[in-house]
């Protein structure tokens, strides 16, 4: 692959369906095994459990066509946990570098136990650091998790994860009441670890995508909107000023509403921080955006005209493989198609050297 024509797909994702049934039983011990996500044969369905709920379906989803089954390898439901078979897609769709949200990013494990889900979390942790990661680090990055369940947890297992090598990392924002300061060692951990911290969508919203019923297109309409509150809480609460070297990523936000919602910041910041600088910031929302916030997209129809705006240096293509909605294996084709009015550089920057950049891929 030419190097000037390298694609980096920065949200790529491995649902709890395609997970390995024992990934996380086989790591944690035995008086957590119910506890934890595992596999219930239930008739014709292997199911994912934790305690007595079920999860989720272990295996191909009916109701659902994925980008896999479009190309006939729906038969084959756990290849984008094969790091072996999932780079061949990856190089078959022309993906230099993927970087893959695991299963928590759209839905939380549901684990009510806080020392559970520290648990679960390090299981995951651990498989994709020595089983998925490892085939080939410089290319293929799937994002630890931070739990939720306190401060001092997150922050114990941004050590483990800066210690693994990894290049960022997944904080479900939406469980955690991040208005509050007591979060701050968090972003300090991560600023000076230089560790990119992803909010992914998947919360904020009164819709259930599990009903299996309208609800999931309607999901699907407002989910990236729901990541403006996160955005307002990180620019407003002073938690970005607070911490420059920090680096949070919207993952899977789009590009429409951003613009919008960077220019209302800043006129908010005009009327209601510059007349009380002694409770509020002091630095302008946009420069907060421009220095600190990353935000990932997929196929954007009005994308050559919405990236001028903020400019190119703040958002990250996604293939999304290997969801419905992806643009594999015609990504090549579909970034021409969306972004070819942009121009050669601004399309290499939001396809590739971003997305290197920030996760300092060699």
């Amino acid at each position: 692959m030419s190097e000037s024509r390298r694609i980096y797909s920065c949200d790529d994702h491995l649902d709890l369906n395609a997970v390995p049934p024992t990934l996380w039983v086989d790591r944690v011990a035995a008086k957590h095994r119910e506890a934890v996500p595992h596999v219930v044969a239930h008739g014709e369905y292997n199911l994912w459990m934790i305690g007595d709920k079920v999860t989720s379906v272990s295996g191909s989803y009916e109701e659902i066509e994925t980008a896999l089954d479009r190309e006939g390898m729906g038969d084959d439901p756990f290849r984008p946990s094969d790091p072996v078979r999932r780079m061949q897609d990856m190089e078959r769709d022309g993906i230099w570098a993927s970087m893959v949200y695991g299963p928590t990013a759209l839905f939380s494990y549901g684990i009510q136990d806080p020392a559970v889900q520290k648990i679960a979390v390090r299981a995951w942790n651990e498989w994709v650091a020595d089983e998925f990661n490892a085939h080939m680090p410089d290319r293929l990055n799937a994002f630890p998790e931070i739990p939720s369940t306190s401060p001092e947890d997150a922050v114990e297992e941004v050590e483990y994860i800066v210690a693994q090598r990894h290049r960022g990392a997944c904080f479900n924002a939406f469980e955690a009441d991040i208005r509050d300061r007591a979060w701050d060692p968090l972003w300090q951990a991560a600023a000076e670890a230089e560790l990119p911290i992803s909010f992914h969508i998947g919360g904020g919203t009164k819709l259930n995508p599990r009903l299996m019923d309208w609800q999931i297109a309607g999901f699907a309409a407002v989910a990236p909107m729901q990541m403006d509150e996160l955005l307002a809480i990180m620019v407003f609460s002073g938690a970005l000023e607070r911490h420059p070297g920090l680096r949070i990523v919207l993952a899977e936000s789009g590009i429409g509403w951003l613009p919008y919602m960077v220019a209302r910041m800043d006129a908010t910041f005009e009327k209601h921080c510059v007349p009380h600088p002694e409770r509020n910031i002091s630095t302008k929302p946009s420069e907060l955006f421009h220095r600190q916030v990353y935000a990932t997209f997929e196929e954007e129809p009005l994308g050559p005209d919405l990236i001028p705006l903020l400019g190119p240096d703040n958002f990250m293509w996604a293939c999304d493989y290997p969801h419905p909605d992806s643009t594999w294996p015609n990504s090549a084709a579909a970034i021409d198609h969306a972004l070819g009015k942009l121009g050669e550089d601004t399309v290499r920057k939001v396809t590739a050297d971003n997305c290197r950049e920030l996760y300092k891929l060699p």
